[in-house]
């Protein structure tokens, strides 16, 4: 899977992965990371997901890497904010009052570009890479971001019964790509109503990543 799935699945509108309201687990274990207000999250490649539009009410300011300019685009008109734009080498900075989202690969993303990070909220990034690629990406996650604590969501199901995105990551791997930098905990696992994309049983978990020098 490259760059050009995602920017062909934005520009034909083809977003079905699109959650149409805020994630009831973001809302339910946010208290967990025990952030005070003003702190800085970080969303992996956040779309234009409705999670922001809790997180900045609620008092927290965002970052996020998107690949996807129509997406970022989309994201900053329906907050009714007109972004500042910056060039950073290959990453575009999209700006505003306590916002601030990268455009690009999220691999060409520096800890220095993106700045401090108090929290990751991780729902749509680990589950959206095949399996050759979580390796990479948790480890960048992790330089990048100096081990923030995190809230992740993942999906667990039979593969073999349906594509992903999103994928199904199970809880052992889960464990393996993180136990070496945090302590985890899986804080909920609810059943998807449904089933993911209708044809199969699933699990959506949420778990608790910290530090574990903390």
């Amino acid at each position: 899977m490259d760059a050009n799935f995602w920017h062909q699945r934005w520009e034909r509108n083809e977003i079905a992965f699109h959650q149409r309201e805020v994630n009831p687990l973001l809302v339910k274990y946010f208290d967990v990371l025990s952030l005070s207000k003003g702190s800085r999250v970080f969303l992996p490649l956040c779309g234009k997901t409705l999670d922001i539009h809790w997180l900045l009410p609620n008092g927290y300011r965002v970052a996020g890497s998107e690949l996807s300019e129509v997406a970022v685009k989309q994201m900053f008109s329906e907050l009714a904010i007109e972004p500042k734009i910056t060039a950073i080498d290959d990453i575009r900075r999209h700006s505003a009052d306590n916002v601030d989202i990268f455009v690009g690969d999220i691999f060409d993303l520096s800890r220095n570009v993106l700045g401090r990070v108090d929290a990751i909220y991780d729902r749509a990034a680990l589950v959206a890479l095949p399996e050759t690629m979580r390796d990479r990406y948790t480890a960048h996650l992790i330089e990048i971001t100096d081990r923030a604590p995190q809230l992740l969501i993942s999906y667990d199901y039979d593969q073999s019964l349906v594509d992903g995105p999103p994928f199904s990551v199970s809880n052992e791997e889960v464990n393996r790509l993180y136990r070496d930098s945090y302590g985890l905990t899986l804080l909920a696992s609810v059943e998807v109503v449904g089933g993911l994309k209708g044809k199969c049983p699933a699990r959506e978990n949420a778990w608790l990543l910290k530090r574990r020098d903390m």
